[in-house]
């Protein structure tokens, strides 16, 4: 039986599940427009064991949203995970951001366009075919009219992902389909860690880093 605790903060939803052998069974979050995962990640964790009367010894598996997405809200999951994951001595599973996005559509055919939101008109976005197959690596779009237009001439294209809002009022074609007011979650997590569980598909607790995509850039302010 393996108990996994997984943990998502690529963006502003503050996200913890607990799957057993893959099925998620406790699932705690908040689409809070604002990051409160310093706040409220490490209270979400504790809830959800409770609720499933299990201790973190009970663990098995720690898994965490890789990236890309928010640099702070990454920091705060993967720093927690690792920090979980080396007291208690049990694997750390990381799982890609969009790929577990791309799961909350279900669709036969056509292509899931997984996007997070960047700065001004630019995404990160990876494209998936129906069977959840990855067909394009992940990388930065810039956003204008023909972006993603070789798949929106072959067929439809589903966006998903908090960078919908802006990708809708750039992109007009009638293939495109939005999928609105969705962020990445830990719920859909759970059957993906399960199965790098059990192929031993495991990171390096000491060297693992979350996949930002991009270098962080901190601003300072101007000299008056």
């Amino acid at each position: 039986m393996a108990y996994i605790l997984n943990i998502e903060t690529a963006t502003t939803n503050c996200s913890v599940s607990l799957s057993k052998n893959g099925k998620v069974i406790i699932l705690k979050e908040d689409y809070d427009k604002n990051y409160s995962h310093a706040e409220r990640l490490h209270v979400y964790i504790e809830d959800v064991l409770k609720q499933a009367r299990i201790s973190q010894n009970d663990l098995s598996a720690i898994a965490v949203s890789k990236g890309p997405g928010s640099y702070t809200g990454l920091r705060i999951g993967v720093s927690a995970a690792k920090g979980l994951s080396y007291a208690l001595d049990i694997p750390l599973i990381s799982i890609s951001t969009l790929e577990a996005l791309a799961h909350q559509v279900k669709v036969n055919n056509g292509v899931i366009v997984s996007m997070l939101d960047a700065r001004r008109k630019e995404v990160y976005a990876a494209v998936f075919d129906a069977n959840y197959d990855q067909v394009r690596k992940t990388q930065a779009n810039i956003l204008d009219e023909t972006a993603f237009i070789d798949y929106l001439e072959r067929g439809i294209v589903y966006f998903i992902g908090n960078g919908v809002e802006k990708t809708k009022t750039i992109i007009n074609h009638p293939n495109a389909v939005f999928v609105e007011n969705k962020l990445p979650s830990a719920k859909e997590m759970g059957n993906l860690a399960y199965i790098k569980y059990m192929k031993g598909d495991l990171e390096d607790v000491a060297y693992f880093e979350p996949y930002y995509l991009k270098d962080f850039v901190a601003l300072t302010p101007s000299k008056k």
